[in-house]
C-alpha cells in the first residue's frame, strides 16, 4: 500500500530533493513550503504521515503540530529539524509528534518511520470507526 506523505519545509531545494527520493521509493508525496498551506492541505486531504520542519518562518513547527493534533488527532507527524535540542524534542513528543528526526535524515530510517506512521494511523482510524459504530448501535433503541 502506497504511503501518502505531506512534506512541509521552507527550504525549497531540500523539500524537492527529499520528495523525489520518497517518490522513488513508491510514496505518494505532496509538498509545501508554507505552514498555512500545510494546515489547509492536512484539513482537506488524508495523509499517512506529515513530515514537518521545526523552524518555519510563518509559524513554528511546534505550533503547527499543536493545531494539527487538536483538529485531527489521528495524524502522524514527524518533526524534522537541523536545530534539535532535547527540550524541543520533549515538547514535540508531549504535543503528540510521532517522532523527532535530525537533518539530514537517513532515508531508510525515515522511510521506516513513515511506514510505521501509516500502520499506526490505520489502527487509530479503525478504532475511531469502531467507536462510531458502537455509539450508533447504542444510540438506537432496538
Amino acid at each position: 500500500m502506497t504511503e501518502k506523505v505531506l512534506l512541509v519545509d521552507d527550504e525549497e531545494d531540500f523539500i524537492e530533493t527529499l520528495g523525489e527520493r520518497m517518490r522513488a521509493r513508491g510514496m505518494d508525496v505532496s509538498t509545501t513550503t508554507s505552514t498555512k498551506d500545510a494546515l489547509k492541505k492536512a484539513e482537506e486531504g488524508s495523509f499517512d504521515a506529515i513530515v514537518l520542519d521545526l523552524m518555519m518562518p510563518e509559524m513554528d513547527g511546534l505550533e503547527v503540530l499543536k493545531i494539527l493534533k487538536e483538529k485531527r488527532p489521528e495524524l502522524q507527524i514527524i518533526l524534522l529539524t537541523g536545530h534539535a535540542t532535547l527540550e524541543k524534542g520533549i515538547e514535540a513528543m508531549k504535543l503528540g509528534a510521532m517522532d523527532f528526526v535530525e537533518k539530514p535524515a537517513n532515508m531508510d530510517a525515515l522511510t521506516e518511520k513513515i511506514r510505521n506512521a501509516q500502520a499506526k494511523k490505520m489502527i487509530l482510524v479503525e478504532k475511531q470507526t469502531e467507536e462510531k459504530i458502537k455509539d450508533i448501535i447504542q444510540g438506537k433503541g432496538w
